[in-house]
């Protein structure tokens, strides 16, 4: 004879249904195993209901969960609050979309202002999500829910708005560093022009650019001056020879997360943490990729000028060319020394500065 089963598929001892003080004893067996107490299976997990919205430079794509309904909006400030009014229709508690280069910043503010979180994510692991689910098809609409699809499987947390004084340095060093790049293409240029009038066109562009540069070290340099925070941080990365202005403004305007992410953390963020490629036996190089581009090339150049002023950066380098290491992981390995001993000085910086503003505030 079969013993009857209780409603969520377990047999009781006595081969009765779960009743009475059986339902208030707490099973001991395994979380899986069908003797889990009813208690626990009758948890109910709430989950985020997430609007999955598809960037372009002049649409928003909007669907409301995987499969849920749609909505196309404009790229304006009026298509946002129209966003914004969908969303709170229909109970959204999240908005998720791609960074997709700018054309995100809008909506991002304007949504986080209205107090409707927001989360970015990687337009890249969102494709790959996509092609491990088997959706190969792609439009619009598709991609929104499938933004909301992986926002929901993967947790992911809004992405808190960063201040406006760091939204000001990051827009100043991309400036600089875009009219560095212009300045050495226009320099190289005109190794090649022997015309006059071509000449003095170069001329002219270079001392325009030129000033501009010196215009953006200097608002650059105000700007790290007048935050106690950062000023403390300048003088801790430029007590390592070798760093300098550039650097500095480059790191904190690129990596904020310096100093409070550990060292394994932050070598992800800039691409130069060793990644495992391991399956049974075989044991596969430790290579690096994705990350921050900007700040993994300007370390590049700095840890190869650090190298010579500093001792611990000599003996590292000598011992890895001894080992016959090839010159690519040698440059890999000293720029990720480089900002590890940076993360730590950054640390120490904010440990320091919470500790006095924490005592400052009790004084009070």
């Amino acid at each position: 004879m079969r013993t009857p089963r209780a409603a969520d598929g377990a047999r009781t001892p006595s081969g009765n249904h779960r009743g009475g003080a059986w339902d208030r004893c707490r099973s001991h067996a395994r979380p899986n195993s069908r003797q889990t107490s009813i208690a626990r299976t009758r948890q109910v997990t709430v989950a985020k209901m997430i609007c999955g919205v598809d960037v372009s430079s002049s649409s928003l794509e909007a669907r409301i969960g995987p499969a849920g309904l749609s909505a196309s909006f404009p790229n304006t400030a009026e298509g946002i609050l129209e966003l914004l009014a969908f969303c709170r229709q229909h109970g959204a508690d999240l908005v998720a979309m791609e960074a997709t280069g700018g054309y995100e910043k809008q909506s991002f503010a304007l949504l986080w202002a209205h107090g409707l979180p927001v989360a970015l994510l990687n337009p890249r692991a969102v494709r790959r999500f996509a092609e491990g689910m088997g959706l190969l098809e792609k439009t619009d609409r598709i991609d929104a829910g499938v933004i909301a699809w992986f926002a929901a499987v993967k947790g992911i947390p809004a992405s808190a708005p960063v201040s406006a004084e760091q939204q000001r340095l990051k827009a100043l060093v991309t400036r600089l560093r875009q009219l560095t790049e212009l300045q050495a293409a226009q320099r190289n240029q005109r190794l090649l022009v022997q015309e006059t009038t071509v000449l003095a066109s170069f001329r002219e562009v270079l001392t325009l650019v030129a000033s501009q540069i010196r215009t953006l070290e200097t608002a650059i340099a105000a700007l790290i001056a007048g935050d106690p925070l950062w000023q403390k941080l300048d003088q801790a990365f430029r007590s390592i020879k070798g760093v300098a202005d550039r650097t500095v403004a480059r790191l904190m305007a690129e990596m904020p997360e310096i100093g409070i992410a550990s060292n394994k953390a932050v070598s992800k963020l800039a691409g130069l943490a060793p990644l495992a490629r391991d399956s049974g036996k075989h044991q596969g190089p430790r290579a690096v990729r994705g990350g921050r581009r900007d700040v993994r090339a300007i370390l590049f150049v700095v840890a190869g000028v650090v190298r010579r002023y500093d001792a611990d950066f000599t003996a590292f380098h000598q011992r890895l060319s001894a080992a016959g290491k090839p010159k690519k992981v040698i440059r890999i390995a000293l720029a990720h020394k480089l900002l590890v001993r940076l993360n730590a000085k950054a640390r120490q910086v904010r440990n320091e500065f919470a500790a006095l503003t924490n005592c400052t505030e009790a004084r009070r």
